[in-house]
């Protein structure tokens, strides 16, 4: 998962707009609809620092979720999966890919309490501190919140293979061609004559258009969650 490269940073013209509570955080048409949401959605944003993609499943009043931040630059992948009952956070279990790796645990009973928490560091266990544990409180939250908005404006996050003539398959085996904008046809026709081998890309797309988010030589296809196992 190291291997995730830069995606195409800027926002398409005319197609963003900001949800205030999620502290200006750039959004692909976060802000609209109201009907029924599918019970597991896959969808994502980019700011600064890097892609974000979600993938979310709320069934029998529990919360799974799982978000995968892959920096523009500096820094490692991270992985954050959560899972709520309810309203109430029962699970934070973080993996960064840097080196050395590092693995975050945190249980929480139905009261809300810490009942287990841990930090692995190149094989060495850690305990958190209380500010720690509060921090990623914070961010479950934050991640939460903008999963919300990003469901409800219906950003759907879609991955495949690239192929020569501008067509993807995607992960669900589907065909499709996307209708990215001509700077991100080029940044993927770029990376694909840089590759051996297909390119994968990720992409949102949305009722006011569709953004490239990233591009890599890995198979995205090989861990995306899958809904019935997720």
């Amino acid at each position: 998962m190291n291997s995730f490269s830069e995606g195409v940073v800027s926002p398409l013209l005319s197609i963003w707009c900001s949800v205030a509570a999620l502290g200006g955080v750039l959004l692909l048409s976060a802000c609209s609809h109201n009907s029924a949401l599918p019970p597991f959605t896959a969808s994502g944003y980019a700011d600064d620092q890097g892609a974000v993609r979600i993938w979310r499943k709320d069934s029998g009043g529990e919360t799974h979720l799982l978000a995968v931040s892959s920096p523009w630059h500096n820094g490692a992948t991270t992985t954050s999966e959560y899972r709520w009952q309810g309203d109430q956070l029962s699970l934070i279990e973080l993996n960064i890919y840097s080196k050395p790796s590092e693995h975050i645990r945190a249980r929480f009973d139905s009261r809300g309490e810490l009942s287990f928490m841990q930090r692995e560091v190149d094989g060495q266990k850690q305990q958190l501190s209380s500010d720690q544990v509060a921090l990623y409180r914070y961010r479950a939250e934050q991640i939460h919140q903008t999963s919300d908005a990003l469901r409800q404006g219906r950003v759907v996050l879609r991955q495949g293979r690239w192929h020569a003539d501008h067509s993807v398959t995607t992960c669900e085996g589907e065909v499709v061609k996307p209708d990215l904008d001509s700077r991100a046809l080029a940044h993927v026709e770029n990376r694909q004559r840089c590759s051996s081998v297909e390119v994968s890309i990720a992409w949102l797309e949305s009722s006011e258009g569709t953004q490239l988010l990233l591009v890599a030589n890995q198979d995205y296809c090989t861990w995306q969650p899958v809904e019935k196992s997720f």
